[in-house]
């Protein structure tokens, strides 16, 4: 049998995702500006949500299921006194109890309560299987989906503006300008309708733009439209090096040839001490050369994934 051809080891690419694409509609447009079939992105980001997609191609899709778990930070708008059935504004409203001459000080402590390591319960729309089945399709199918709390931290939970509107049925509405900095498999839709749960006016997000996932920031990401552009002109498109995403996303481990080698071969050698966390370590070989993404298990390194 033919071995598969190895393109290389790729990069990461951070995209600015539109409103009306999923991740996976921006997924097949790498694809074929990458002119390859191996490209992957990490975090799912709704259609109506916005900004920060972290897209990997070639070997480095190896590292995007370890980014998804890093920490995420949003700005949106959460609109109290309307429930939909989302938890978004693509969703149809299945109350309208309305809102209006809110006091600031009673919202800034329903967020408080929303903040720091929380139980939360997933949007019932969301990905989260059920008996094997997503939440979203279960519901698609008319049935009835209740999930189970889980906990995730909310690190920041910051109301900036608060303004008065109406909605297109005539419900007083307010809407909040809110930005939020939490764990991976937090649901900024859910914190909308907690928020509005704990106001008793119902609630759910109207907007939702992801600023950062971990260390890669908006100001750093590319619309679809300057990819392509880069494309068209015949330029290389703006790719991390698999090294330098590691060394930005995760805590850095230098070992000699030798150690190299026997991490490389799956050998799992002692953790260095004075580690800064517990999540996966990247290390690195001389010449700046990536070797493998680790964890600790029993003190030792165990491999997640071997990049030589």
């Amino acid at each position: 049998m033919a071995r598969k051809r190895d393109n290389g080891p790729g990069g990461l690419i951070v995209v600015d995702k539109p409103a009306g694409f999923t991740s996976h509609d921006v997924v097949a447009k790498l694809r074929g500006m990458a002119r390859t079939r191996r490209v992957g992105h990490a975090g799912t980001l709704d259609p109506m949500a916005t900004g920060v997609l972290v897209v990997g191609t070639e070997r480095s899709t190896r590292l995007l299921g370890h980014l998804a778990l890093t920490e995420k930070e949003y700005v949106a708008t959460v609109r109290l006194g309307q429930e939909t059935v989302t938890e978004d504004a693509e969703g149809e409203i299945t109350a309208a109890k309305g809102a209006k001459d809110l006091d600031r000080a009673r919202v800034e402590a329903a967020v408080a309560g929303l903040t720091g390591e929380i139980e939360q319960v997933p949007s019932s729309v969301s990905a989260v299987k059920v008996d094997g089945k997503r939440a979203y399709a279960r519901i698609r199918d008319g049935e009835q989906v209740e999930l189970a709390a889980r906990p995730v931290t909310v690190s920041s939970f910051v109301v900036h503006d608060i303004r008065e509107e109406t909605a297109e049925d005539g419900t007083p509405v307010t809407d909040l300008l809110v930005s939020v900095v939490c764990s991976s498999g937090t649901y900024v839709r859910a914190l909308a309708r907690d928020l509005g749960a704990a106001l008793d006016t119902g609630g759910h997000l109207t907007a939702l733009r992801r600023t950062r996932v971990g260390p890669y920031r908006l100001e750093g990401a590319y619309t679809l439209e300057q990819l392509q552009g880069r494309v068209d002109a015949g330029e290389p498109l703006p790719v991390l090096p698999l090294g330098e995403a590691a060394a930005a996303a995760f805590e850095r481990w230098d070992v000699d040839e030798e150690d190299a080698r026997r991490i490389g071969n799956g050998v799992q050698l002692r953790m260095p001490a004075g580690r800064k966390g517990d999540g996966p370590v990247a290390v690195f070989g001389p010449g700046d050369r990536f070797v493998a993404l680790v964890a600790e298990s029993g003190g030792r390194a165990k491999s997640l994934a071997v990049f030589v």
